[in-house]
């Protein structure tokens, strides 16, 4: 078995374009975390021509929205979200510069398709193991947003963030590629 990627954030086009679909990657850096309700309101801000409340340039975000943190702890259980609620707003966000998404689950072809056209990559994490991956945050900020709860837009910094590379930024997709391997 291959050893995973260790991949420190941020996420530039050249590392993407070293990424292929099925690589297992260790993330350490600053992750962005938000859910379908911070993408609306990102979006409707750049509607109105208003700047994001962070720079997404070469950025990753986490789809999550993590339970309250035990006492020593900076988050709780912090599992993947579906990543397909963010479809809609997904697109915007990558023209702005966000270079990876962390998710679960199938992307639309919308979605795959921006991710080529602005050099992307989709990550997906497991679903079920959340306290698992908690273990991998190391602090937790809320940046805004902070009325959705553990759906905001919050700053993580994480230490080997284990994840695959679903769709690299050839839209090569794994949901595609790994059925194939097991057909006879």
């Amino acid at each position: 078995m291959k050893e995973p990627i260790r991949l420190t954030l941020p996420l530039t086009a050249e590392k993407v374009r070293s990424l292929k679909a099925g690589d297992s990657v260790l993330i350490t850096g600053i992750v962005y975390t938000g859910r379908d309700a911070a993408h609306k309101r990102m979006v409707e801000a750049l509607d109105r021509g208003e700047e994001l409340p962070t720079d997404l340039k070469d950025q990753v975000i986490y789809y999550v929205g993590p339970t309250p943190a035990k006492p020593g702890r900076p988050i709780g259980a912090a599992g993947p979200t579906t990543s397909g609620r963010m479809d809609a707003y997904a697109p915007r966000l990558l023209e702005k510069g966000l270079r990876g998404m962390i998710g679960k689950g199938y992307r639309s072809p919308e979605v795959i398709e921006a991710i080529k056209k602005y050099c992307a990559v989709y990550f997906v994490t497991i679903g079920g193991a959340a306290a698992l991956i908690a273990k991998s945050i190391k602090s937790y900020e809320v940046i805004a947003y902070e009325d959705l709860g553990p759906e905001a837009h919050a700053k993580i910094y994480v230490e080997d963030f284990p994840a695959i590379v679903a769709i690299d930024c050839e839209g090569n997709n794994i949901y595609e590629i790994g059925p194939k391997q097991y057909k006879r």
